[in-house]
């Protein structure tokens, strides 16, 4: 791997150390409160990171295929130009996939409601927030890795095809099965926002049923 791999973990790992003992000997271990910090950002960002994360990653994963697959089937269509037109398939599996992302984006964004800020920050909005930004993120990765995977192999089927015809189908079919593990992702999206309702309004802040629902770090 290189002694480039081991510098590029050494120094994050060294600033975190860094910081960690400058929090301890100036009595700031406080400052470093993962709670507070999840209990004061507003579901708001939780929930638009997950959909920003959602679109984003998918889009990523669809065009690292479509740069996977693309100098393939020209590189290939120079040697046999009749593989330039089926082998088109390939690219419209990886647009699929930032669809999935877009079709997840969309569904997500409808729970997204204006709500006043004072009447936020309830139990079923942080649930819904944390609920689109961990959905939003599983969907964004699976999509990814699934562009990824559909590139190479689509990238595979070009040069194969060019090389023996018959070889097509087969690695099509490998192909297939990738593309599916973006589907995955977008069921298992879906199941993760399945109780999580639409944001609303819940009691003011000044009663004490909103005191109740709402973190001790929120003013």
């Amino acid at each position: 791997m290189g002694y480039s791999y081991y510098y590029s973990l050494s120094f994050p790992s060294f600033i975190v150390i860094v910081v960690a003992l400058y929090l301890l000997f100036t009595n700031s271990g406080e400052v470093f409160n993962v709670g507070r910090f999840l209990e004061e950002t507003s579901p708001f960002v939780w929930g638009g990171l997950g959909v920003g994360l959602c679109i984003g990653l998918s889009v990523l994963g669809a065009a690292w295929g479509i740069l996977l697959t693309g100098p393939s089937i020209l590189g290939g269509g120079v040697r046999a130009p009749r593989i330039s037109t089926k082998n088109l398939i390939s690219i419209i599996f990886c647009e699929v996939v930032a669809i999935y992302g877009v079709i997840m984006g969309i569904v997500y964004s409808a729970k997204l409601q204006s709500v006043p800020e004072a009447q936020l920050y309830t139990r079923n909005n942080f649930y819904t927030g944390y609920a689109l930004f961990f959905g939003g993120l599983t969907v964004g990765l699976c999509n990814l890795f699934c562009g990824l995977c559909v590139g190479i192999a689509g990238s595979s089927a070009a040069l194969a095809d060019a090389a023996d015809p018959s070889l097509f189908v087969k690695v099509l079919v490998i192909e297939v099965f990738g593309s599916v593990l973006g589907l995955f992702g977008l069921i298992v999206g879906l199941l993760m926002i399945g109780n999580a309702n639409e944001f609303a309004a819940g009691s003011p802040t000044s009663t004490p049923l909103a005191r109740a629902l709402t973190s001790s770090y929120v003013h």
